[in-house]
């Protein structure tokens, strides 16, 4: 998958504008408002529909409820087919904006796009300071992937294939610092989506499997979301008491200020991914192959 390639850039329409002719969807006892301008056509507005459907849906499933009571979703036409960009801005009612051509197909929407599940990830997260902008990525980038793979939306070839091509992208390069030092591109994205593999794998491996970041965020999302803005840490300290562990807090602090590279080709040997000549293929007998699938499941 050609995913991420750029820094999404945000989306020209003031926040005061006014919502036209808006279609409301319920996901779970969540009331989302969604506001197509300029109007599209019956069939498009329908597609349209349907998309915000699907994503929160896999979003529902993956936190166990939708995010957020209400959320407004503008969806604003204009470039090719396919989406062009997203962004979240936190509030009472928080709103997500998204931009799609208006010739776009079923399958650009329903099938290819991550933006829409992506930006609502954001909503079960508090509001954080520009500085821990890192992890509110990275568990964009790395929820979305689980949550549209345990929604039945993506591979899990698809999935691990796209963490092996982009997660080295989130590796500090020579002379680069922790996350919270260094904020190109790559570290905010692909370094955050790292830090909340890794930080998976340990709470799972402490746990002995009955737990995992799932669960954390989870218990997160219950008492803290994207309509205000939380301190960073005790947030962090809400999750680890969900699983009994401090994995959170003490990978944040290592990793905070100083560059951390873990070996990523036994990284994913031990998880049993295997890619070779492009193809995926999976390890049942890998060390933690188990660990693995239980990341790929949602919970009962």
């Amino acid at each position: 998958m050609k995913r991420r390639s750029l820094l999404i850039a945000p989306l020209a329409l003031t926040i005061g504008s006014a919502l036209a002719n808006p279609v409301v969807v319920r996901s779970g006892n969540a009331r989302l408002t969604i506001d197509i301008a300029p109007p599209g056509t019956p069939g498009f507005s329908s597609l349209v529909q349907g998309w915000v459907e699907k994503s929160a849906a896999a979003i529902r499933r993956y936190y166990g409820r939708f995010p957020v009571p209400e959320v407004h979703i503008q969806v604003l036409i204009g470039g090719g087919p396919g989406v062009h960009g997203g962004q979240s801005i936190p509030g009472d009612v928080p709103l997500i904006r998204v931009r799609a051509g208006s010739g776009s197909r079923p399958k650009d929407l329903l099938e290819k796009d991550w933006v829409m599940v992506h930006e609502m990830v954001h909503l079960a997260f508090p509001w954080m300071d520009l500085k821990h902008n890192w992890m509110a990525e990275g568990l964009a980038v790395y929820v979305e992937s689980i949550a549209r793979l345990q929604a039945g939306h993506l591979t899990r070839e698809a999935v691990w294939g796209d963490f092996v091509k982009m997660m080295p992208r989130g590796l500090p390069a020579a002379g680069e610092g922790g996350f919270e030092v260094t904020r190109t591109w790559g570290r905010t994205y692909w370094g955050g989506a790292l830090f909340c593999l890794l930080a998976d794998l340990s709470i799972r491996r402490e746990t002995s499997n009955r737990a995992g970041l799932q669960q954390a965020l989870r218990a997160i999302n219950a008492e803290r979301d994207f309509r205000r803005a939380w301190d960073f840490q005790e947030t962090l300290a809400v999750g680890d008491a969900a699983t009994g562990t401090r994995v959170l807090t003490s990978q944040f602090e290592a990793m905070r200020d100083d560059p951390v590279s873990p070996d990523l080709a036994a990284l994913w040997r031990d998880l049993g991914v295997v890619v070779k000549d492009g193809a995926v293929t999976f390890d049942g007998d890998a060390p933690s192959a188990t660990v693995r699938q239980a990341i790929e499941t949602a919970p009962a």
